[in-house]
């Protein structure tokens, strides 16, 4: 599908692919703009999201007395020996296995960890780094027989975390305050 140059120019596009008329200054360029602001707070609504849903998930399994049980309907003892012959990594769930209690207070505790320290964008990339790795392990034993793949909802949580692992939490977060203080300081 090609564009005439002509034809760029009338839809608002310059020649190299940027919105806009030709030659900068325009309401959404430079600093302060529409597009710098956009792209500065880019990353937020995924931050929120992750960190509420991961809150949630913590609190929901700290609450259910049926999940944390070793045995039982809804238990994550069963939950472990239902997925432990289709899991990528059954040693995973063998180790799960010894304690499941134990490993559903990690796994919820974690959750909730992960998901204050996204909120709050403390140690940024610390939190989603362990929120890689929860979804990650949930990947490859919870949801890992689902097919097609992209049917396993841990994948996609495991690639959400990916741009806070990199980025961290450079906008409205504790980590940012910390570096314009540290910033202030060596001035």
């Amino acid at each position: 599908m090609g564009h005439t140059r002509s034809g760029a120019r009338q839809h608002g596009w310059r020649e190299d692919g940027h919105a806009g008329g030709g030659g900068g200054g325009g309401r959404g360029e430079g600093r302060g703009g529409v597009r710098e602001l956009a792209s500065r707070y880019a990353l937020l609504p995924l931050r929120v999201f992750l960190g509420v849903t991961f809150v949630y998930a913590g609190l929901d399994k700290l609450t259910d007395e049926r999940f944390m049980a070793a045995t039982g309907t809804g238990s994550v003892g069963e939950l472990m020996r239902a997925v432990r012959d289709t899991s990528a990594v059954p040693w995973l769930v063998d180790l799960a296995l010894k304690n499941p209690a134990g490993f559903g207070y990690a796994i919820a505790f974690g959750e909730l960890a992960v998901g204050l320290g996204t909120l709050a964008g403390l140690l940024a990339r610390v939190a989603a780094a362990g929120g890689a790795a929860i979804s990650l392990s949930l990947w490859l034993t919870v949801s890992w027989q689902a097919d097609p793949y992209y049917l396993g909802n841990d994948l996609a949580y495991l690639m959400a975390w990916l741009p806070l692992v990199l980025a961290g939490a450079p906008m409205l977060s504790v980590d940012a305050l910390l570096a314009e203080r540290r910033r202030r300081r060596t001035r």
